[in-house]
């Protein structure tokens, strides 16, 4: 079960940790054992704070009301809803219309089609009523706006740019790095009260791509593999290692940890019981990740010393090898041209 807090997760580790320790230099580390109560594990999770956006996320935006300013005059793409009374019975003119990129909308075959681009709404009523006096004596007809071509832009999702902002298609660009979702709503609906009247949108994380974590798996000399892992909000050291498959074959259990950055170059290092999280079900050191931890797997350390001596004595190996092998072809050489003398 989560329960909020009024500070960040992250914050409270590094206040706690600092009556333990004096900040001398640069900052400071925490090693184990001692461990602060509000670190947050597997069976006493906490509430991250409100998410900001930041790049690279992915934002669902939709918008729901999408009025122009007047004047406004159909534009190519646009969408607009059309009610002929009068029209014939097999063929009736009623619904949304598509105006094609040509600038024209289709009546229907009886009908023929009508250029309506560059025309505001009273004026695209008074040519389709044209349109269709030859056909439909005394037709009214009922023109509206359904859907602007720049409101199919907006709709979707948008990648947050390396410069903070999103696209809004025609209508710009909006900053919105470092803004939680109702700051970054209220942004990108003024910014688009510029164009249209008392706009509403929704906004949401599609992908949470700026929160992340690290899994760090030690090779034992022979290079790390560093994985790059998404926050979503609950995942713990167990979560993360099951997203890499597991250990490798020469982890050591007895020596995984957690490195967490805080403010103030503070850093704390949780060491984690793997034997007990996994054999014993024990959550004690199952800890909730939060964005930048390190989750760390240091390889054996035989394993280190074996790839060392591989590196120092393999070349020396190869390079007695090579010796041998040209001693004993001149060996060769020489004991042939011998016995053919000797015939």
């Amino acid at each position: 079960m989560t329960r909020p807090i009024s500070m960040s997760p992250v914050r409270l580790v590094c206040s706690v940790t600092l009556l333990f320790l004096a900040s001398g230099g640069t900052g400071c580390v925490h090693r184990g054992p001692i461990q602060p109560l509000s670190v947050p594990k597997e069976l006493n999770k906490v509430n991250h704070p409100p998410y900001m956006v930041e790049p690279p996320d992915i934002l669902e935006i939709d918008i729901l009301q999408t009025i122009p300013l007047p004047p406004y005059k159909i534009r190519a793409l646009d969408v607009i809803g059309i009610r002929v009374a009068g029209a014939l019975s097999t063929d009736p003119i009623a619904g949304p219309f598509n105006v094609d990129p040509e600038g024209m909308i289709d009546l229907g075959t009886r009908y023929g089609t009508v250029s309506v681009v560059g025309l505001s709404l009273p004026e695209a009523r008074a040519a389709i009523e044209d349109k269709l006096k030859s056909i439909i004596k005394d037709n009214k007809a009922e023109v509206v706006l359904m859907e602007t071509r720049a409101a199919q832009q907006i709709r979707g999702r948008h990648l947050v740019r390396s410069d903070g902002a999103v696209s809004l298609g025609e209508y710009g660009s909006v900053y919105i790095s470092g803004m939680t979702l109702p700051l970054a709503k209220g942004q990108i609906e003024e910014h688009l009260g510029k164009y249209l009247k008392d706009p509403q949108v929704t906004l949401d994380v599609a992908a949470f791509n700026s929160k992340v974590y690290y899994v760090i798996l030690d090779l034992g000399g022979a290079g790390q593999q560093v994985y790059r892992l998404p926050i979503t909000g609950n995942e713990t050291v167990l979560d993360g290692i099951s997203q890499v498959n597991g250990l490798t074959i020469v982890s050591d259990t007895n020596r995984i940890w957690v490195s967490r950055p805080g403010p103030d170059g503070c850093t704390s290092v949780l060491p984690v019981d793997w034997n007990a999280v996994t054999e014993k079900g024990d959550p004690g050191t199952n800890y909730q990740l939060l964005p930048g931890d390190r989750v760390f797997v240091k390889a054996y350390p035989l394993t280190r010393v074996d790839t060392t001596m591989a590196r120092v004595i393999g070349p020396i190996e190869r390079l007695f090898g090579v010796t041998l092998l040209g001693n004993s072809t001149v060996r060769g050489f020489r004991s042939g041209g011998a016995n053919g003398l000797g015939q």
